[in-house]
């Protein structure tokens, strides 16, 4: 994702096969981290992720990158905030000052090292939603700047929901695993062109499609490539 330009895109993707390669979700975002910094393919310096990568073992994977990053954390995830031995509470029940809300609280998470801290922010994402953001960078002092950074997240949801309806990735009707796999590569190719002529038009790739889709249309009823004739 690109932040000044509002752009994203794919660079790097993972099919989830345990049973063939024996890794987990995170062993693979693992790799293709590693594979980014290694050999210098797309300069980074922030990982945003949800709750569900936001484990101890991947967010001290990405510290030791010398990487930054925004997750937020389960209500439930118990942390300290007093740093006296056995205080841990769910973050849920933590305390909040006003200036804690504005800037942030530095916390400890259980199970992270003793010397390793995170800032914690309280985000208000509705009237009826919270969420609690960690970041290793102990200088952010900005809630609406990790809210901003939050926002940028969401183009995940944008790119898995317009995958789905505008390739049929889903829709793959063979069995064999190469066949899945050249298909989803495939469909990952139509998107990205489909992306890159939204970005070069200022039409979203729904409205792009639908013009292929029409034009090809109107050519094959005026000329047919396929000649027919009913008997």
């Amino acid at each position: 994702m690109n932040p000044k330009f509002q752009r994203f895109g794919v660079i790097d993707y993972r099919i989830f096969n345990a049973d063939v390669d024996g890794k987990t979700k995170i062993d693979h975002v693992k790799d293709m981290l590693q594979n980014l910094v290694y050999h210098q393919l797309f300069p980074f310096g922030r990982v945003l992720m949800d709750t569900w990568y936001a484990v101890n073992s991947f967010m001290l994977y990405i510290d030791s990158l010398d990487r930054i990053y925004y997750c937020p954390l389960k209500k439930n995830r118990l942390v300290d905030d007093t740093f006296a031995k056995g205080k841990d509470k769910p973050i849920e029940l933590l305390e909040w000052s006003t200036e804690e809300l504005e800037y942030g609280k530095i916390i400890k998470i259980k199970g992270f090292p003793a010397q390793k801290k995170v800032k914690l922010f309280r985000v208000a994402i509705s009237t009826n939603r919270t969420d609690y953001v960690a970041t290793n960078d102990l200088s952010q002092s900005s809630t609406n700047f990790v809210q901003e950074v939050c926002k940028i997240r969401w183009r995940t949801e944008d790119f898995h929901r317009e995958i789905k309806q505008i390739t049929g990735i889903e829709s793959c009707q063979c069995r064999k695993a190469r066949f899945q796999r050249n298909h989803i590569a495939c469909e990952m190719l139509v998107w990205i062109r489909l992306k890159n002529l939204a970005y070069q038009t200022g039409q979203t790739v729904y409205q792009n499609k639908h013009r292929f889709l029409s034009n090809y249309l109107i050519q094959q009823l005026k000329r047919p490539s396929l000649p027919m004739c009913l008997v």
